[in-house]
C-alpha cells in the first residue's frame, strides 16, 4: 500500500535517527525547512512531528522546536529470531505463528493469508463506521453486545433449524473467550473435560489454565469413536465435551449423522454438556450434521467467531445457549471484561457480514481452497506425505510423514529456515501423533516445499 505523505515524513525522520544522522538530543529540521526540502505542506510535517512525539521518538520544546528524545534501543535478537529452544507443546504453534515476522512462512498456522480476506468490504465498513454516532466510537457497549449482530446470528441459526431468540446469544471478544467464559461458568478445578484426540491445541492450553482433567477420545474420519466416547463418559464422568463442528481441526474430518446421534444419546444419559465450535462452518461446500441443530441448544452450546473468513484482527465471537445460562455468562463477562466485545469490532463485523459482497467472497473462498487442496495434496504426495483423510472443505490437511519421521524434529529443522510447521503431538492429548502434521494449504508455496524436502532429508 502506498504510504501517505505524513507517513513518508515519519519514515524519513525514523531513518535519520536509526542511522544516527540525527543523534539523541539533536534538534530536528524546522517545520518550514523540512516542508520545503520534501516539497510538502507545513501542515503535513506538523502532523508527522506530532505523531513521532506521541511515539516518544521526538519531543517538543515550546518556542525552540523538536528534538530527538534519546538513544535508540538496540534490536534484541529475541525480537527477530524464532524460538528454537521452546518446548513443542500446545503453545508451540501459536507462539511461533503469532510472533513470526513478515519474512517467515507459516504453513502451520490456522488462518488464511491477508490477501484471501474481504479487505474491500472491511474498508467500506470502516468508512461507514467513521461517520457513526460518536458514542459508538468512544463508549462502552451493551453487556450482551450489538443487538443488530445478534439478530443476524439468530437468522443464521434459524437457517439451520435452531429456534433461538437474540436473548440467547451473547457476543464475546473472541471464540477463545467464549470457551473461557463457559469454562468459568460450568467447571471447577479438577473436573474432567473430553476433547478429541487429536484436537485444536488451544483447547488443551485453555483447559490446563482452568486446571481441568483433560481426557482424549480417539477421533476417526466420521467423528469421535462412539465406543471410546461412551467408555470415557462412564469412567471419568466429564462435565464438558469440546469439539469442532463442520470441518474438524486438525483432521478436516466431518461428523457423520450416525455418530452425531450416538454422541447426543450418550450425553443425555450422562448429563454431559457439549460445546460445539462452529468456526470453520462457512468453509464447508454443503452443511454437515450439527449437534446444536439436532439438540436444539438443550445440552449443546454453540460458539463461533469470524476470524477464519472475515478478519482475525477484528476480534469478535459469540455464544448461543439455553436462556437460563445466558445471565450467568453475561455476569462473568462483565466481571472479567466489563462488558462485551468492542462495539467498534461488533459493528464492523455486522456491516461486513451484511455487505452484499460477503456471500460472493465465501463462494470464491471455497472454490479457491478446493483448488489449493488438490494442488497441495499432489505436492505433498511428491514428498511421500499422505493425507489421513480427504477433507470436504477448509484449508487444513492432516497428513502422515514418510518412514515414521518425527514431526517435531522436522518442525524444528524447518524453523531454522524460517518456516513454521505444526507437528502432530501438539494436537494430541496422548501424544500419539508423532509422525503426523497439519498443513495449511493457503499458506504453502514452492519455498515451503523446498524447506520441507530438506527437513525430511
Amino acid at each position: 500500500m502506498t504510504a501517505t505523505r505524513t507517513e513518508t515524513v515519519m519514515a524519513e525522520i525514523r531513518g535519520r535517527v536509526a542511522r544516527r544522522a540525527l543523534a539523541p538530543g539533536e534538534k530536528l529540521p524546522s517545520i518550514r525547512r523540512l516542508a520545503r526540502d520534501m516539497r510538502l505542506s507545513p501542515s503535513t510535517v506538523v502532523e508527522a512531528y506530532d505523531r513521532l512525539a506521541a511515539e516518544g521518538l521526538i519531543r517538543s520544546r515550546p518556542g525552540s522546536g523538536f528534538y530527538v528524545t534519546g538513544a535508540v534501543p538496540p534490536v534484541a535478537l529475541a525480537d527477530v529470531e524464532p524460538r528454537l529452544d521452546r518446548a513443542i507443546d500446545p503453545f508451540w504453534v501459536s507462539r511461533q505463528s503469532l510472533d513470526a515476522g513478515p519474512e517467515m512462512l507459516r504453513p502451520g498456522c490456522g488462518w488464511l493469508p491477508p490477501a484471501w480476506m474481504p479487505e474491500a468490504a472491511i474498508r467500506r465498513a470502516m468508512r461507514a463506521l467513521a461517520k457513526a454516532d460518536g458514542a459508538q466510537l468512544t463508549d462502552y457497549g451493551a453487556t450482551r453486545g450489538s443487538l443488530a449482530l445478534r439478530r443476524l446470528l439468530v437468522r443464521q441459526l434459524a437457517a439451520e433449524g435452531i429456534e433461538a431468540g437474540a436473548d440467547q446469544v451473547l457476543l464475546t471478544a473472541s471464540g477463545t473467550q467464549a470457551i473461557d467464559l463457559i469454562c468459568r461458568f460450568l467447571l471447577n478445578p479438577g473436573d474432567a473435560v473430553l476433547v478429541d484426540d487429536p484436537c485444536y491445541f488451544n483447547f488443551q492450553a485453555l483447559l490446563r489454565a482452568h486446571k481441568a482433567q483433560i481426557v482424549g477420545v480417539p477421533y476417526t474420519p466420521t467423528g469421535p469413536d462412539p465406543a471410546r466416547f461412551a467408555e470415557a463418559l462412564a469412567t471419568h464422568r466429564p462435565r464438558l465435551y469440546i469439539t469442532n463442528a463442520a470441518l474438524h481441526n486438525p483432521t478436516g474430518a466431518t461428523l457423520s449423522p450416525q455418530v452425531a446421534h450416538r454422541l447426543l444419546t450418550a450425553a443425555a444419559a450422562h448429563d454431559l454438556t457439549i460445546v460445539e465450535d462452529e468456526i470453520f462452518a462457512d468453509l464447508e461446500p454443503e452443511p454437515s450434521p450439527r449437534l446444536a441443530a439436532l439438540d436444539g441448544l438443550s445440552r449443546v452450546i454453540r460458539i463461533g467467531s469470524f476470524s477464519k473468513t472475515l478478519s482475525a484482527s477484528i476480534r469478535c465471537g459469540y455464544i448461543a445457549t439455553r436462556p437460563d445460562w445466558i445471565e450467568g455468562l453475561v455476569d462473568l463477562q462483565v466481571a472479567t471484561s466489563f462488558g462485551g466485545p468492542s462495539p467498534i469490532a461488533a459493528e464492523l463485523v455486522f456491516r461486513t457480514l451484511s455487505d452484499g459482497s460477503y456471500r460472493k467472497h465465501l463462494a470464491e473462498l471455497r472454490t479457491r481452497l478446493a483448488r489449493r487442496r488438490r494442488e497441495a495434496l499432489g505436492q505433498l504426495d511428491g514428498l511421500g506425505i499422505r493425507p489421513w483423510t480427504l477433507p470436504r472443505g477448509g484449508f487444513h490437511l492432516w497428513c502422515r510423514l514418510p518412514g515414521g519421521r518425527d514431526a517435531a524434529e522436522v518442525a524444528r529443522a524447518a524453523l531454522r529456515e524460517r518456516v513454521v510447521l505444526a507437528p502432530g503431538d501438539v494436537f494430541s492429548v496422548t501424544r500419539s501423533a508423532t509422525d503426523l502434521m497439519r498443513f495449511n494449504v493457503a499458506q504453502m508455496d514452492a519455498q515451503v516445499l523446498r524447506v520441507l524436502a530438506r527437513a525430511l532429508g
